[in-house]
């Protein structure tokens, strides 16, 4: 065999080895914002969790929550339509890995998932460990709470847990296998309070229609963030300016009171989610 036979037959080879990767691998070689202008979308991770994500029963279309509402503004700026993709908490991250969505907003940047996806340095908002309350236990201050009398409903071997087992010691602790668990013991009257981190929270007071939501002093709060594919440096630093830009002038707040008006609860009622309002 000539070399020059040799070589075409090697280039051919590598053509077709081109056009039999996954469309998801080559389309990843332009890069997330490139993708998107040329696509004409912005696609966005989305689960059925108000306030971050709802959608609307009669139409299909998800149509509110915080993640829409910086969605649709991020798409915007883009010049470029807002696409909605169904996911869970759990495939988001290899939706996200096989070029499915493009973001993932509400998932905390932890060591362990940013071995498989990026984040933003700047955090997109702040949620706050609190309790879902008795109407008439009083509930300022953690140190409110611990007291014998007092029975707190947690997920067992969770976050929650550890921080009442620490900081309540006296007061009697009820653990159970999840939140649906804890929440339906304080809806039973078995428990004075659950404590959760607080979006799970709002849906509950709303399911219930009774009790209060308190964020207790000293409060305890941990920022959330956004996923993105790994190594796309411009994309981030798109995502990372627009949190910060969001955040600073207070419409990442406004967005979330707005859902939560339309959700049927009162804002003044509800923790923040800006740290510097907690």
């Amino acid at each position: 065999m000539t070399l020059d036979r040799r070589a075409a037959l090697n280039g051919i080879a590598a053509s077709t080895l081109a056009l039999t990767l996954p469309i998801t691998a080559r389309a990843q070689a332009g890069g997330t914002l490139e993708q998107i202008k040329q696509r004409g979308s912005l696609r966005i991770g989305v689960t059925q969790a108000p306030p971050w994500f709802s959608k609307d029963p009669k139409t299909g279309e998800w149509s509110s929550g915080f993640g829409i509402s910086m969605g649709k503004a991020m798409a915007s700026e883009l010049g470029v339509k807002l696409e909605t993709v169904e996911v869970t908490w759990g495939t988001s991250i290899a939706a996200l890995q096989a070029n499915k969505i493009d973001i993932m907003f509400m998932l905390d940047a932890t060591p362990e998932r940013a071995q498989a996806v990026d984040f933003p340095q700047t955090p997109l908002l702040y949620y706050s460990l609190a309790v879902l309350a008795r109407d008439d236990l009083p509930v300022a201050q953690w140190s409110d709470l611990n007291k014998p009398s007092v029975r707190i409903a947690v997920p067992q071997a969770s976050s929650m847990d550890k921080f009442v087992t620490e900081n309540t010691p006296n007061a009697t602790i009820q653990r159970f296998p999840g939140n649906a668990e804890a929440i339906a013991a304080f809806q039973a009257g078995r428990a004075d309070a659950v404590c959760l981190f607080h979006p799970p929270l709002l849906v509950a007071r709303k399911t219930l229609g009774t009790g209060k939501i308190v964020v207790p002093k000293p409060a305890k709060f941990q920022a959330s963030s956004a996923a993105l594919r790994k190594d796309d440096k411009p994309f981030r630093d798109f995502v990372d300016n627009t949190f910060a830009t969001h955040y600073k002038s207070g419409q990442t707040q406004k967005w979330y009171e707005e859902f939560l008006t339309s959700f049927g609860l009162d804002p003044k009622a509800s923790p923040p989610v800006m740290k510097e309002m907690l």
